[in-house]
């Protein structure tokens, strides 16, 4: 499976982030060491600085392509181009909604634009990829017509975009499927899908199945609204759900989620699964005995695979078992009056305490040790 990442542009557009050239390369040259197929390095003609990350990323990669987006108009594809990107990601709305109040344009113009924009792309000798902006919205009758223009014009690589997520992931199977017929079987096909009804990676894993053979993601779903489809999520979903394969290092997706949420100031959720830091915690006593058993009985794949690692939570819901494994982690023995010294303690102190720390069950092992001595004193 394909991997276009377009957390240094469509991420970068969350409200409230602005990230400067500098951020921009050094999470650039993270993605391309994670592994990632195509980096969306940013829109030339919307800044400077995205001008420049665009030229610099490169010369900066090893492997990813780049690709820098432009809307359907000169200006746009020839800063696109001058910024030397590998591919040229030209885009348009095909909703009614986008067309008659966004563009004021009608089918056949919008078309027209499009095949334009293709064309021009095209004469740079760049990779085209082009997207119908809202496409989920749009008529589908319409979307397909559009797409064979464009394919016709020279695109090999288009996207389906599920601009505001409103999709669900059967109609987005059912999209995917029409276009994947309609158009040759060269051509590439993306999904990029936005998580305003948090159905972002279950619409792009709907879209994988009905034959698309690329996903547009970015790092911890960062990006517009409610943000994108999470790399981190899609991958793991890929690798472990779907039985397909992708040239991302697994290992890596837990740091790379930590250094961009450092980048953009956002802080992970503590149970954003897989890269979060509660998605391979357990403090419920049956959860946790059946973890020291065999991991596999309620994680879903090891931590370790994703860059991430197990922990095991003290609290008011905790057993013996994870008493005993927090005893011999410090080097105790877990002798039975003392385990349930701490257990009780947990019961009474943890709802109020809302985090049970090392040094405080250090605090209670002392407590205990003081309190057998004045029972048992020396002869």
């Amino acid at each position: 499976m394909r991997v276009f990442d377009t957390t240094l542009r469509d991420g970068d557009q969350m409200p409230g982030v602005e990230l400067d050239f500098y951020d921009k390369i050094e999470i650039l040259r993270a993605l391309d060491e994670l592994g990632v197929d195509i980096i969306e390095a940013g829109f030339p003609a919307s800044s400077d600085i995205d001008r420049k990350a665009v030229r610099a990323a490169v010369k900066e990669t090893s492997r990813a392509k780049i690709a820098a987006l432009a809307r359907a108009h000169p200006r746009d594809v020839d800063e696109a181009a001058a910024a030397e990107a590998h591919i040229i990601h030209v885009f348009i709305a095909t909703s009614d909604v986008h067309m008659k109040y966004k563009l004021r344009m009608t089918r056949s113009q919008v078309i027209e634009r499009a095949v334009e924009a293709v064309e021009r792309a095209r004469s740079y000798g760049a990779t085209v990829l082009f997207s119908a902006e809202d496409a989920t919205r749009s008529d589908p009758g319409f979307l397909v017509k559009i797409y064979r223009r464009v394919v016709e014009a020279g695109a090999g690589y288009i996207n389906i975009p599920d601009t505001v997520g409103t999709a669900t992931p059967w109609y987005m199977e059912w999209l995917v499927s029409l276009i994947r017929r309609s158009l040759p079987s060269w051509v590439w096909i993306d999904v990029h899908c936005h998580d305003d009804f948090g159905m972002a990676t279950a619409n792009t894993l709907a879209g994988v199945r009905a034959g698309a053979d690329g996903v547009q993601v970015t790092v911890n779903g960062f990006g517009e609204r409610a943000g994108n489809a999470a790399l981190e999520e899609v991958v793991a979903a890929l690798h472990y759900l779907m039985g397909r394969t992708t040239s991302i290092r697994m290992e890596l997706l837990t740091p790379i989620s930590r250094l961009v949420a450092s980048k953009f100031g956002v802080e992970t959720p503590p149970n954003k699964a897989i890269v979060g830091r509660n998605a391979f915690a357990h403090e419920a006593g049956i959860h946790v005995h059946g973890i020291l058993k065999n991991p596999a009985t309620y994680e879903p794949l090891p931590p370790e695979s994703v860059g991430n690692r197990r922990r095991i939570v003290l609290g008011r819901h905790s057993g013996r078992a994870a008493v005993e494994w927090a005893l011999k982690n410090i080097g105790v023995d877990p002798e039975p009056d003392l385990v349930k010294y701490i257990l009780d303690k947990l019961k009474e102190y943890a709802p109020r305490m809302k985090k049970v720390s090392e040094d405080i069950i250090v605090k209670w092992i002392n407590e205990y040790t003081r309190q057998e001595r004045v029972k048992t004193p020396y002869p």
